[in-house]
C-alpha cells in the first residue's frame, strides 16, 4: 500500500485513482515526516514538496534523502522558481531522488515505472558537486591533513572503496572499476596503506598512507576521477563519495554484528555495495529488511581477468558517469515526457 503527504495540491492529490493506507495534510519538518514514516512499511510515499517545511532550502531535502529510502518517495514539485532551477534538480538527482515531477497524473505511471539515473542523467550537473581546493598545511598531524580543503577542477570525484565486512574486495573492485572508467575517463587509482596491488601487475596503480592521501589527490588534480582503495582502516574525510563494501557470507556477516551491533545503524544513507555476492532480488529484499538498511547495487563473483564488465558498467553510469551509457539516446527522456 501506498502513503501521501500532502499540503498545497492535497486537492489534487485526492483524486489519485490509488490506495492509500495513510494521509496526512499539512507542513512538516523533514524530522516529523521522518518520526512518522521511518518504521512504517509502505510501498510508495506521494510527498507534496510543499508538505516539507522550507523546502526551497535543499538541506531539508537532504535529511530526507539520509534517512529514508527515496527510491520509495514520488515527489511532486511546485511551480516555484527556485525548485524548477537547473541547480536544484541536479542536486536531487544527486540525492538519489529520481522520481519527481509537476504533473500530478505522472504520479501512477511512476509507481509501476520509477526512474533509473539514465532518466534523470539530463538533469545532473556534475559541476556542481563537491569539490576540493589546494591544501593549507600548517600542521603535520593526520587530522590536520585530513580536513584540509585540496585544489582541484570543479569536476573532479575522489570515490572512496572502503571494507566493511573483512576482505570484501576494495582493492579488486577498485582495479575492476579502473579498468571500466578509463575507456571514457582519465582515471587514477591509489591504495592506502596496504600495498596488494603490486600483485595486479599494473604500473599504472599508485599508492600511499593515510597522511599523505590529501597531497596526493592534490597533485592528481587533472584526472576527472580518483579511486582510492580504503581497505578498512583509511580515512573517507578526503573522499568526495564512498561505497562501503559487504560481503554478504553469513560467516562475514556474524562476525560484523558480534564486532559492532551498530554497524548497519551507522551506514545508514551510505552506498552500500553487496560485493562477491550470490543474493538475488529477493534475497537482497530479505537483507535491507532484516538490516534494517537500503542496498545501493548487487555485485555477484566476477572474472577479474576480463577487461569489462556489464554490471560494473551498470553500477557507474548509475553513479553519474553517463560517457559509459552508450544506450543512453533509447532510454534518455521518458521523465522529459513527462515533466510539464
Amino acid at each position: 500500500m501506498n502513503v501521501k503527504i500532502t499540503n498545497k495540491y492535497s486537492a489534487l492529490l485526492a483524486n489519485l485513482d490509488i490506495d492509500f493506507i495513510k494521509s496526512v495534510e499539512g507542513v512538516f519538518t523533514p524530522e516529523e515526516i521522518i518520526m512518522q514514516f521511518n518504521n512504517f512499511f509502505y510501498n510508495k510515499m506521494i510527498l507534496d514538496i510543499t508538505a516539507i517545511k522550507d523546502y526551497q532550502d535543499i538541506t531539508k531535502i537532504q535529511e530526507l534523502s539520509v534517512n529514508m529510502d527515496m527510491s520509495k518517495v514520488i515527489l511532486l514539485l511546485d511551480d516555484s522558481e527556485t525548485v524548477n532551477s537547473p541547480r536544484y534538480l541536479s542536486q536531487l538527482v544527486s540525492m538519489g531522488i529520481y522520481n519527481f515531477t509537476r504533473n500530478v497524473d505522472a504520479i501512477k505511471f511512476l509507481i509501476d515505472n520509477p526512474n533509473s539515473y539514465k532518466d534523470v542523467a539530463q538533469y545532473h550537473q556534475l559541476n556542481n558537486m563537491m569539490s576540493y581546493q589546494t591544501p593549507v598545511n600548517t600542521d603535520s598531524s593526520e587530522s590536520s591533513m585530513a580536513s584540509a580543503p585540496l585544489m582541484s577542477r570543479p569536476e573532479l570525484r575522489v570515490i572512496g572503496i572502503k571494507n566493511v565486512t573483512d576482505h570484501a574486495g576494495s582493492t579488486t573492485l577498485t582495479y575492476l572499476l579502473k579498468k571500466q572508467l578509463e575507456k571514457k575517463y582519465k582515471v587514477v587509482a591509489v591504495e592506502v596503506d596496504e600495498n596488494d596491488f603490486m600483485y595486479l601487475n599494473d604500473k599504472t596503480l599508485k599508492h600511499t598512507n593515510n597522511t599523505e592521501l590529501p597531497s596526493f589527490i592534490a597533485t592528481h588534480r587533472e584526472a576527472d576521477v580518483i579511486l582510492v582503495d580504503l581497505n578498512r582502516q583509511g580515512s573517507v574525510k578526503n573522499c568526495t563519495e564512498v561505497l562501503y563494501l559487504i560481503e554478504p557470507g553469513l560467516i562475514k556477516l556474524n562476525k560484523l554484528i558480534r564486532k559492532d551491533h551498530q554497524a548497519f545503524e551507522k551506514l545508514k544513507g551510505e552506498k552500500i555495495i553487496l560485493n562477491r555476492s550470490v543474493l538475488n532480488n529477493s534475497d537482497v529484499a530479505d537483507f535491507e529488511y532484516e538490516s534494517r538498511s537500503k542496498v545501493y547495487y548487487n555485485i555477484p563473483y566476477l572474472d577479474d581477468k576480463l577487461d569489462e564488465h556489464r554490471v560494473l558498467e551498470d553500477l557507474l553510469i548509475k553513479m553519474g558517469f553517463t560517457r559509459l551509457d552508450t544506450n543512453n539516446s533509447e532510454k534518455g527522456g521518458k521523465l522529459f515526457s513527462i515533466f510539464k
